[in-house]
């Protein structure tokens, strides 16, 4: 399927990443770094990404693969497919890149693309969040945006059920 230049030109893999970032770099930008399954965007999703992208100049999101979904959510998720949440986070203005991951944690992409910043939602204490420990030890920085209560994709599920 064909997005906009402007859709496709923020899905990534791994190697054409690291090269952009690190031309990011030489601008001087800050790269933000969160991840999570998005299956069913909603508000606070919304919220979580637009305070990101205040943190930085350059938004980029892990985004879990349909496999990772499912063995962290259950065989009824994900609700949409890895390229119809990936089409939808890059839609968003303050989206610089997305990069879509198969293991069931971003560690290894965290190690990989070494963020300024890491960020989660205020349901993670920041030393639980993965990678905390690396992206400390070069001094970058962990935090947290505070969760938006009632918003949640398994509560859209269940309210969608009856």
């Amino acid at each position: 399927m064909v997005f906009t230049d402007k859709i496709e030109s923020k899905l990534f893999q791994l190697n054409d990443l690291l090269k952009r970032i690190e031309f990011w770099r030489r601008l001087g930008d800050k790269i933000v770094f969160t991840n999570g399954c998005f299956d069913i965007v909603h508000q606070g999703h919304a919220h979580l990404l637009a305070s990101c992208s205040e943190m930085g100049e350059r938004l980029i999101i892990g985004l879990n693969s349909d496999s990772s979904v499912k063995r962290l959510k259950g065989k009824d998720r994900p609700v949409n497919d890895e390229q119809s949440r990936a089409v939808v986070l890059a839609a968003m203005q303050f989206t610089d890149a997305i990069i879509i991951f198969e293991e069931d944690t971003p560690e290894a992409l965290i190690h990989a693309i070494k963020p300024d910043i890491l960020v989660k939602g205020g349901d993670w204490k920041p030393d639980e969040i993965v990678g905390s420990a690396f992206v400390k030890s070069y001094g970058g920085l962990v935090k947290t945006v505070p969760y938006l209560k009632g918003f949640s994709t398994t509560g859209i599920i269940q309210r969608s059920k009856g």
